[in-house]
């Protein structure tokens, strides 16, 4: 499996770890606000300067083994790369832990990862409330299976015991505080939902660089009103 690129070290990416993060490339969604856009290109269509094959991830790994903790899995959208269990199971096999973030659209591999015991962490992001036309609007563009497989995603994500985060890029022009607190109404119960703070400055969709974000005070008093229906929600990219 071929990655558009590798962060070395991040120590933001795993909660409480030093991870490696891998890029994958292609996505089934166009979410406007994406601030990965160059990643948004399916594997194989172009060749990017920085990508990492597997067979030079594993070596690279086995010299960092006791410095890095865990491997995140980002993109894009990995889960749509059929290569990506292998893949992880040959991180795990390396004595890494393994975080994936995903948005839910493809639920089969996600319940096939958990039930092979190759994931530690799972974030999902919850684009909007799950109201079809709302999500679409959210994604750029969004077929029913997908909007079908993200419910699903979400609903079995809120039963597994491995860490769960559920996260939503807050966008003013389309997530009123009403909207983010429907999404903690239907997630709720779940250990940890993360407010992301919106950036104009790298979006896929150029007008939206005009868009002022939520301030700090804004996104905190949204949170507190999402409070009563999460254990743990936290404000975070300010």
């Amino acid at each position: 499996m071929k990655f558009a690129g590798l962060l070395k070290q991040s120590l933001t990416d795993y909660p409480g770890k030093i991870a490696a993060v891998l890029f994958s490339r292609g996505c089934n969604l166009r979410c406007p606000f994406c601030h990965n856009a160059h990643l948004l290109v399916k594997p194989g269509r172009a060749a990017m300067a920085d990508e990492i094959e597997t067979s030079e991830l594993i070596p690279f790994l086995g010299e960092r083994r006791g410095f890095l903790d865990a491997v995140v899995f980002s993109g894009g959208e990995p889960t749509i790369n059929p290569e990506l269990t292998q893949v992880i199971r040959q991180v795990k096999e390396t004595g890494y832990l393994v975080k994936l973030d995903t948005n839910g659209s493809n639920p089969l591999m996600l319940d096939q990862l958990l039930q092979q015991e190759l994931l530690d962490y799972v974030a999902m992001d919850i684009k909007a409330p799950l109201e079809y036309q709302k999500y679409l609007q959210a994604c750029g563009r969004l077929t029913f299976e997908d909007f079908f497989n993200i419910r699903s995603s979400i609903n079995f994500l809120k039963t597994t015991t491995i860490a769960v985060e559920f996260r939503t890029t807050v966008v003013p022009v389309w997530h009123s505080p009403e909207d983010i607190v429907e999404i903690a109404r239907y997630i709720e119960g779940a250990r940890l939902y993360s407010l992301q703070q919106f950036n104009p400055r790298t979006t896929l969709d150029p007008e939206l660089s005009g868009v002022k974000p939520y301030s700090k005070a804004e996104l905190d008093q949204i949170a507190n009103r999402c409070q009563p229906y999460v254990q743990k929600v936290r404000v975070c990219n300010i």
